[in-house]
């Protein structure tokens, strides 16, 4: 069935009048019903003179003389919004490929807040760990709100939907904030859309909240530390912890004859993590002094250290950039960091 764009159309499963407000593809338009707008197929849709000549009419009631004594007034009933929690939802965008296929272009992304709550948001898209694109917002109470778009073709780098929410006006007793992810992997992205299909539905959607959340209790006690000072272990005050650290160094040498002695006997697993944990304590200490660099000397081999550091690199925040260069002291077989 052919809609254009103003069209009043009839949504046949909940019998509701909406508008036709965009033309996506010939088998999807954007439909508005009751401010609510979303995607819908045009098979779910009718014409509202449709019904007007098909549907039967019922008998005509005889009239019944009322005195204005006799008329009950009735008060005004509040309509009861159920709330199912906070969704995410991607609404597949159809074109049709040269041989008559349907194919999908892109997703397109919004959060349903079907809550009472008036809510701000802040979201991260990431892929493979790699921040995407950010936007922040107001999310109405029982209303949606249009996010962007995400090809399809961007689900095969298992994206990662990221959503900070909190309440617009604070309340006490309730979390000042709440983390919500949700990630989606490229297969399992085709299997819901397959079973959306099945289903008769017109988008994927995730549940990212069911209520928002209390804050957390506060502790009533302190932890008794005294325990651990007599077994032996080293307690210190948090906020001089840093007086605790050793300094940070611009090079560390983790080839395995520099960090143990007898490690003829060790497997390549054994001695790996070795090197890998060496790795990471001094990475650490340099985030935590402020470092601007650090130089790692792996040495070249067959490379298999240096591939693991770099993957762990991929995804450290506080990395700006790394780079393995020659190096006139170390050649190829050291890695250059340098922190934000």
């Amino acid at each position: 069935m052919k809609f254009e764009v103003g069209d009043n159309v009839i949504v046949k499963l909940t019998n509701e009048e909406g508008k036709v407000l965009e033309i996506l593809n010939e088998k999807l338009v954007l439909v508005d019903v009751k401010g609510v707008k979303f995607p819908a197929y045009t098979d779910q849709l009718d014409f509202p003179y449709f019904n007007m000549f098909y549907k039967p009419l019922a008998p005509k009631p005889k009239p019944v003389k009322l005195y204005i004594d006799d008329i009950k007034r009735e008060k005004p009933r509040a309509i009861e919004k159920k709330e199912s929690g906070i969704w995410l939802h991607l609404f597949p965008i159809i074109s049709e490929d040269e041989f008559g296929d349907d194919i999908i272009e892109f997703f397109r992304v919004y959060l349903i807040n079907d809550t009472a709550n008036d809510l701000q948001f802040q979201y991260d898209l990431f892929f493979q760990g790699d921040n995407s694109f950010t936007l922040k917002g107001d999310l109405i109470p029982f209303h949606d709100f249009y996010v962007h778009d995400v090809s399809f073709e961007d689900f095969s780098y298992n994206p990662s939907f990221n959503f900070i929410f909190n309440l617009k006006q604070q309340v006490k007793g309730k979390a000042p904030y709440i983390e919500c992810i949700q990630k989606c992997k490229g297969k399992q992205i085709f299997q819901l859309y397959e079973a959306m299909q099945q289903q008769g539905s017109a988008s994927i959607r995730f549940l990212l909240l069911k209520h928002y959340p209390d804050a957390a209790p506060e502790a009533d006690n302190k932890l008794d530390l005294s325990k651990l000072k007599t077994s032996g272990l080293k307690v210190v005050d948090a906020k001089k912890f840093k007086e605790t650290l050793p300094p940070a160094r611009s090079v560390v040498d983790i080839h395995i004859e520099k960090l143990v002695d007898n490690y003829k006997n060790l497997s390549n697993a054994e001695i790996l993590n070795i090197q890998l944990n060496e790795f990471e304590k001094w990475y650490d200490i340099a985030v935590l002094q402020h470092a601007k660099s650090l130089i790692i000397v792996h040495g070249v081999g067959e490379g298999v250290l240096r591939n693991e550091i770099h993957e762990i690199l991929k995804y450290k925040k506080e990395v700006a950039s790394f780079v393995n260069q020659f190096h006139p002291n170390f050649g190829y077989g050291a890695t250059e960091i340098k922190f934000y």
